[in-house]
């Protein structure tokens, strides 16, 4: 599923060239239980998404971890396109933090891509001695050879926005990428821009606040984050903090522009449904705008009176023409037209559950986008529970995947039919010409059909790479 070229290394030499890459055949998904009522390990599925194939939509194989309530949550690779250039580097390792129990297993997908096994474990407590760390969250490769982690936590729960590297090679854990004191008060996602020296990471929560559930007097305690946190790339120096305020709380998923020369992209804010561009400015230095707000609904029958979108994922098309994003408590996914990067407009949205279905407790008093509440979705015989979350987009841009799971406990919560039916993967069709969504009614992945129980899957990733794990030098 990557290029192919004599002395060329993984992945693709740009995005452009990227998208002209093959069609997605399989995928692969982490499987959580933690939370669950099945006392079983978490497991990576690989699924079959080759309209062509007798398995299409069917789980084709199940690789269980060694652990329970690990909860897999991300994953990324071990070379990608950052490494094109390098002819030694294969694509054949896909790295998987556990958030919970901060082990990172390290899986073998290169001998045979349809039935991934387990290549290497780092233990938590070589998190917990060398680095200080815990609570991996995103992983990225680099252009060095290494691999780079970033984390929530610290080893008692507390939150700590460090980096941890892995030899490429080995598998070892090498130590900390930040300075000695550079680490912030929280952490969660990153995404580096070698052109411009620059690394910008953001911010969820304290692990021990969150791991639970979520609950509001925490954030007003400040065991939450709202800030994006820029470092020198080459010297792994802390240099700015920008603090979106109120507007940006909980900063999770953030997208640079995938041009290696872009000196600007975007953030996705859950609390309160935001979306900022951040940017280069005149004099050298950083800054961030609010580009999208989607208005909170007043209701009832909820816990609060007002019920924002939750912006829970953000990808960016290979071509960076449109900005998707998933609103994971009113249900939909939207999709926006970047061209004029400060002016983003929707042109195409889908409800696919969520928690104001028309035909549940929850009551829309005020809407100033929608005229009545949205039906319930029944795909292929199954009605779809818990709501939109983590995206993946097809190379080409004609495909969105989506799962419905965000985080065990967060899914407890706010969705506890998840737990006793699971979670599913659907796909969207993109008009990539005009902009426009629409779900394919043929498509479905159920998890809640798993032979071990009902399971929440998570995140979606290519073996050949894909919109969020390659970044281009």
């Amino acid at each position: 599923m990557a290029s192919k070229c004599s002395g060329c290394g993984p992945g693709y030499k740009s995005p452009l060239d990227a998208m002209k890459g093959p069609r997605e055949e399989i995928v692969y998904v982490p499987c959580i239980y933690r939370n669950t009522e099945v006392r079983k390990p978490d497991y990576l599925a690989t699924v079959n998404v080759d309209p062509k194939s007798p398995n299409y939509c069917k789980v084709i194989h199940r690789l269980p971890m060694p652990n329970v309530n690990d909860e897999l949550h991300h994953s990324g690779w071990n070379a990608c396109s950052s490494c094109f250039d390098d002819p030694s580097k294969k694509r054949n390792r896909l790295i998987l933090p556990s958030l919970i129990s901060s082990r990172v297993y390290v899986i073998d997908v290169g001998t045979d891509p349809h039935a991934p096994r387990i290549h290497k474990t780092v233990e938590p407590v070589d998190m917990f001695w060398k680095c200080d760390l815990a609570n991996p969250h995103t992983s990225h490769c680099l252009g060095s050879g290494q691999i780079m982690i970033s984390t929530l936590g610290d080893p008692s729960g507390n939150g700590k926005g460090g980096f941890v590297l892995l030899d490429g090679e080995t598998f070892e854990l090498v130590g900390n990428w930040e300075l000695p004191g550079e680490a912030r008060p929280f952490g969660y996602d990153f995404w580096y821009q070698p052109r411009h020296n620059v690394m910008i990471s953001t911010e969820w929560g304290a692990p021990k606040r969150l791991a639970n559930g979520f609950n509001p007097a925490d954030l007003e305690a400040g065991h939450y984050g709202q800030c994006l946190h820029v470092w020198d790339w080459n010297t792994h120096k802390h240099i700015q903090t920008l603090d979106l305020g109120e507007e940006g709380a909980i900063p999770l998923e953030i997208r640079f522009l995938h041009d290696p020369a872009a000196a600007e992209g975007y953030v996705g804010c859950a609390l309160q449904g935001t979306v900022f561009r951040f940017y280069k400015t005149q004099k050298g230095d950083w800054a961030a705008e609010r580009v999208i707000k989607v208005p909170v609904k007043k209701v009832e029958g909820w816990i609060l009176p007002e019920m924002s979108g939750l912006i829970t994922d953000i990808l960016i098309s290979l071509d960076d023409r449109f900005l998707y994003f998933s609103n994971w408590l009113h249900g939909d996914v939207r999709q926006y037209d970047i061209t004029d990067r400060r002016n983003p407009h929707m042109v195409g949205q889908v409800f696919l559950g969520g928690s104001i279905q028309n035909d549940g407790p929850v009551k829309v008093l005020e809407d100033s986008e929608l005229d009545s509440q949205p039906s319930p979705r029944i795909v292929k015989g199954k009605r779809i529970k818990g709501s939109p979350q983590m995206l993946q987009l097809s190379l080409d841009g004609k495909r969105l995947y989506v799962t419905t799971s965000l985080y065990s406990a967060w899914d407890k919560q706010f969705y506890p039919e998840l737990i006793k039916y699971g979670s599913v993967m659907m796909q969207i069709d993109v008009d990539t010409v005009k902009g426009g969504l629409r779900l394919n009614e043929n498509f479905l992945v159920d998890f809640g059909a798993e032979p071990e129980g009902p399971a929440l899957a998570h995140e979606v990733r290519y073996p050949g790479g894909d919109c969020t794990s390659d970044i281009w030098l």
